[in-house]
């Protein structure tokens, strides 16, 4: 029996194991899955004001001694050298291959103490390299995300953190406060106080106007959500719910999920015998229509995804000599593709059909059906050039949606296809139903794709992380 992540690998192909996990649909933990209506909610982040309770979904990892800040920079493709205390930065780490593990955000709340707050691919690279005993005045502790499944059982933080975003947020908060607020810059850090709680908070911002995120001990969590949807009433604030939530990236550009390129190389071995057989990247499921038996294949670059004005050569770090040998204008690039109408009206209604096709259940309003999604985009001679990577509906746009990254050489405004739909019926994975595949035809369009996004957005910002 298999012990860890390299003995799995080392007795079948990682595609093979990951398109036929069992482990089941990908859950946001705790929160409700709707508070109102997902297209109420949708709507509200446009339109009012919205809360989002980010408290359960992602692990947070606690970097405390003069060490913290080094092992970030030799993890880091971003460079450390403007972090100053009260920021946040986005925080991207490559293989040495220089493909991307996952990401997430680093707040510096003290002059040497950080907290990553994101998935597990990159929380896990970051406790790897902190435990490995080479930074030695380094503390690092991990609250993992709550349980996928709980239960019924209590269930623990050591945050709560929630998001007030929207047109009308900012009037929210001053009302909180009790007073006008400083609408500091973009991803800067201060306090305020909430129902007599002392909270901390980020300058934040979505649908064109300011917002915060805003964090404090866990005892306080239904404290403040009273607090907040109390004085946001009057606003038409809505909190939402875990189905409309991750669809939020859907209008503002970030993909959240790519496949962790870590199951091969060398330089990563020591990394898959620390992973476990019940680890994120030993259990997560691998879907879509693109199908390889290569599972480097499935690795992205920093510009692929969008990040590659993150990458700085301007400190060592893992990757870097990769990277460095790579060049931008030959990588994908990271679009949104604007589905047809029609063609995605077949795939909604073929539920219906009783002789016709059946094509993969299209959820709403996120359609995903693994912890990481590739399905093949192809050009008009049915060449693969790029990949679907995260898809669902709009209210707002009233249109489906997909986040991908596509060839360089493909131009904004084209039409391709995105093969929807897993070959020979489906895998074996639970969130699999037998089906056909089908074509559906999309323009390659903007990201963000949302009009507001991306004239308010700052410059390639993750404006949200979801698990």
């Amino acid at each position: 029996m298999a012990d860890n992540l390299q003995q799995l690998l080392d007795s079948t192909n990682p595609v093979e194991l990951l398109r036929n996990s069992q482990i089941g649909s990908y859950i946001y933990p705790v929160v409700p899955a709707d508070f109102t209506n997902w297209i109420k909610e949708q709507r509200a982040w446009r339109e009012t004001a919205v809360l989002y309770d980010q408290s359960h979904h992602m692990d947070n990892v606690f970097l405390k001694g003069s060490d913290a800040i080094k092992l970030i920079s030799d993890t880091a493709i971003n460079s450390v050298a403007n972090f100053a205390v009260n920021k946040a930065k986005q925080y991207v780490p490559t293989t040495a291959s220089g493909h991307v593990i996952g990401d997430g955000i680093l707040f510096r709340e003290a002059d040497e103490e950080y907290v990553y707050v994101g998935r597990a691919p990159a929380s896990n690279w970051l406790l790897f390299h902190g435990q490995a005993g080479v930074y030695p005045n380094l503390d690092i502790e991990i609250d993992r995300r709550s349980p996928s499944r709980p239960y019924g059982a209590p269930v623990s933080r050591q945050y709560c953190r929630f998001q007030i975003q929207g047109p009308n947020a900012w009037a929210i908060i001053e009302k909180l406060n009790g007073a006008q607020l400083e609408k500091l810059r973009f991803f800067n850090m201060s306090t305020m106080t909430i129902d007599g709680v002392e909270v901390r908070t980020l300058r934040h911002g979505m649908a064109g106007a300011p917002g915060l995120e805003i964090w404090a001990p866990y005892e306080h969590h239904s404290r403040l959500r009273e607090a907040i949807v109390a004085a946001g009433a009057e606003f038409g604030l809505l909190p939402v719910g875990s189905r409309a939530y991750p669809s939020n990236t859907l209008e503002s550009g970030w993909i959240p999920s790519p496949l962790p390129a870590i199951y091969t190389g060398e330089e990563e071995r020591a990394y898959r015998e620390w992973l476990g057989v019940d680890s994120y990247e030993a259990t997560g499921t691998l879907a879509g229509s693109f199908v390889s038996d290569n599972v480097e294949d499935y690795y992205l670059t920093p510009w692929e995804l969008g990040y590659g004005s993150f990458v700085k050569f301007d400190h060592d770090f893992i990757g870097r000599t990769a990277l460095e040998g790579m060049d931008p204008d030959a990588q994908r690039r990271k679009v949104t593709l604007a589905w047809d109408t029609e063609d995605l009206g077949k795939v909604l209604t073929s539920p219906l059909n009783v002789d016709g096709p059946n094509y993969k259940y299209f959820d709403l309003p996120l359609a995903n059906y693994g912890s990481a999604n590739y399905d093949s985009v192809v050009d008009a001679d049915d060449n693969v050039v790029g990949y679907s990577m995260f898809t669902g509906y709009s209210a707002n746009e009233r249109r489906g949606l997909s986040l991908a990254t596509v060839d360089p050489g493909v131009p904004e405004g084209a039409e391709l296809r995105v093969v929807w739909g897993e070959p020979g019926g489906g895998s074996k994975k639970v969130s699999v139903e037998a089906h056909e595949q089908t074509h559906v035809r999309a323009v390659v369009s903007p990201v963000p794709y949302s009009t507001v996004a991306r004239q308010s957005y700052q410059g390639g910002w993750r404006t949200d992380y979801k698990a």
